[in-house]
């Protein structure tokens, strides 16, 4: 059995989900969701959130890996610096609870999951719907930005059968 966490970087929302890779071969969502951090909070306080969430995903689940969505071009400096802060937070939760940390661009996940590296949003959740035959797309985007991403590491061509616990 292999489980992934997915995580989507970033500072007010970070998405995460869990999906399983079945003996089978098949996709299973266990759990999606975001964290959230206010933005009147500290800087430090908020990093620490977004750390403790994580730890809880890691702990509830026991995910085999961590797949982790590349930062992309951001016009506004401040904004990267937080969000490259956060992920240096979700790196060090999934290296402090030993697991194989792999890194994808926004265009390596887009295309695992709609075959086009340039598809949009809409495009990427609407696939997202349709892989695991949901009711309606997960909420918060950033948290189907994250089921994109665990998918996306599940299709890559790294060896997910060779990790273990």
């Amino acid at each position: 059995m292999n489980i992934v966490l997915g995580v989507d970087v970033g500072f007010a929302i970070c998405g995460w989900s869990v999906v399983e890779k079945t003996d089978k071969g098949m996709l299973k969502l266990l759990d999606y969701g975001a964290i959230t951090t206010h933005k009147d909070e500290e800087i430090a306080n908020r990093l620490m959130q977004v750390y403790k969430g994580l730890e809880d995903v890691i702990k509830r689940y026991s995910p085999t890996s961590m797949s982790v969505e590349e930062l992309y071009f951001f016009k506004n400096q401040k904004t990267i610096i937080k969000v490259g802060m956060v992920r240096g937070v979700i790196l060090l939760a999934g290296e402090k609870n030993g697991l194989p940390i792999y890194n994808y661009t926004p265009l390596q996940v887009k295309s695992a999951v709609t075959g086009y590296g340039r598809a949009d949003k809409k495009q990427v959740q609407k696939m997202i719907q349709m892989i695991f035959k949901l009711k309606e797309i997960p909420k918060p985007d950033d948290a189907a930005d994250a089921v994109a991403v665990a998918i996306c590491h599940i299709n890559s061509n790294t060896k997910i059968k060779d990790i273990q616990r």
